[in-house]
């Protein structure tokens, strides 16, 4: 039986319903690279805006640069985030990049929309513990961070990041692929910070002072783009 887009998205709902109530120590990241330059990305996007009203996850559109060149150039596209989708590729021993491509935990690769299989490897990572809890607690001072890995040694290598993302942005595309259309994009990431590298042998703390308003989200990731082992956002 074919599944419908619509009937997927309903299924992601229902399951993130039902996800809210575990316990668990930490959302699932998922990453969406796309640009406003691909004719097949909007369906992704809508997914990714679905899936950005879901407690139980960090959803995170990331837009690369290398479609520019087709006629219409992505206003949030930023060469740091083509260079992330370079370095999944590369861990998972490949040099191609596409979009859309949805990315799960930092682990498990989605090409192109695919809701079911997206809702399936959601569940799977939020049924497991996170190896690394993370907490963002806003204060007088600012934000204060800490981390604390819960692996026996050795742990890997960890890098702390934070980021910043605008929640909806519409665009109208006037050449290109899509000219005359008007893009919706949800989650839109605008920054990308590495802040510290850790080894998890003590627990992590810093303080944060926002650049902006904007929603922040922090990701501790086993290094050269491995799992993400802990997140955390900014209610």
């Amino acid at each position: 039986m074919k599944t419908t887009l619509a009937g997927a998205l309903a299924v992601l709902i229902l399951l993130g319903q039902a996800a809210g109530a575990q316990d668990r120590q930490g959302p699932v990241v998922v990453e969406l690279f796309t640009s406003q330059g691909c004719s097949s990305c909007p369906p992704a996007d809508a997914l990714l805006g679905e899936l950005a009203m879901r407690e139980d996850v960090i959803a995170l559109a990331l837009h690369v640069d290398y479609w520019d060149y087709i006629g219409w150039e992505d206003t949030f596209a930023m060469p740091e985030m083509t260079q992330r989708q370079h370095g999944y590729a590369y861990a998972a021993g490949s040099t191609v990049v596409y979009t859309p491509q949805i990315i799960i935990g930092g682990q498990d690769h989605v090409v192109g929309v695919r809701p079911m299989a997206v809702a399936d490897l959601i569940q799977a990572h939020a049924s497991a513990p996170d190896p690394v809890s993370v907490s963002l607690i806003r204060d007088a001072g600012g934000l204060a961070l800490r981390a604390e890995a819960h692996m026996d040694p050795p742990r890997p290598q960890m890098v702390v990041q934070v980021v910043t993302f605008s929640p909806h942005e519409e665009m109208a595309i006037e050449r290109g692929e899509r000219a005359g259309t008007t893009a919706h994009h949800y989650n839109v990431v605008t920054s990308w910070q590495v802040v510290a590298e850790w080894d998890g042998a003590n627990p992590f703390a810093a303080r944060i002072e926002p650049q902006s308003d904007l929603p922040l989200v922090v990701i501790v990731q086993q290094r050269d783009h491995g799992p993400i082992l802990g997140a955390a956002r900014l209610d």
